[in-house]
């Protein structure tokens, strides 16, 4: 099995790229908020637990998001592999992953960071929020916290991957194609 981690800032074409990804290379796309959704939607132990933390405006802890996850690699049939999106976002989540995997004799394969620079990063959020009328995401004020968040809460495991050998940086600025094209390069 495979494991990919997509990392990029708020507006990098995570989400395009990642369709891609996913049917290039039959992978399951993980999201952590749509595994949320599913959950909560079936009735899960687990979803009964993240909607009563949501319901009270908590933050779902690790392991209940890492419980989604596992269960995800264990139960899904008929792929090559997973592409994890918004998932880890900490160092102790990411030592949460590598042991989850190891217990199957499994490793992460690589971290694909699609970058691109600050400038266009608010360049494609206020044209995004344009487009999709998000009137939260045109704000400088939240364009800016998001991207200092971003910066905060991921380079620290950049330097993580990166130490392991697995961190790859894709350069975001090009056009659809291009980035794509580079994706499959570093996954080949």
């Amino acid at each position: 099995m495979k494991y990919y981690i997509l990392f990029g800032p708020p507006g990098a074409g995570k989400g395009t790229q990642a369709s891609a990804m996913v049917e290039k290379y039959n992978l399951r796309h993980l999201s952590t908020g749509e595994l949320l959704r599913k959950e909560i939607a079936e009735g899960t132990e687990l979803g009964k637990k993240a909607k009563s933390l949501i319901d009270a405006g908590a933050l779902v802890p690790d392991e209940v998001v890492e419980g989604m996850i596992d269960n995800a690699f264990k139960t899904t049939e008929g792929v090559a592999g997973f592409l994890l999106d918004g998932f880890p976002r900490t160092i102790a989540q990411a030592e949460a992953l590598d042991t989850m995997l190891a217990a199957s004799g499994e490793a992460v394969t690589s971290v694909i960071s699609i970058m691109i620079p600050d400038e266009m990063i608010k360049e494609r959020i206020r044209h995004r929020a344009s487009i999709e009328g998000r009137a939260d995401d045109a704000r400088e004020e939240t364009i800016n916290n998001r991207i200092s968040t971003y910066h905060e809460k991921t380079e620290p495991l950049v330097d993580f991957y990166r130490k392991a050998g697995k961190y790859v940086e894709i350069d975001g600025t090009g056009t659809i194609e291009e980035v794509r094209q580079a994706i499959f390069n570093a996954m080949d």
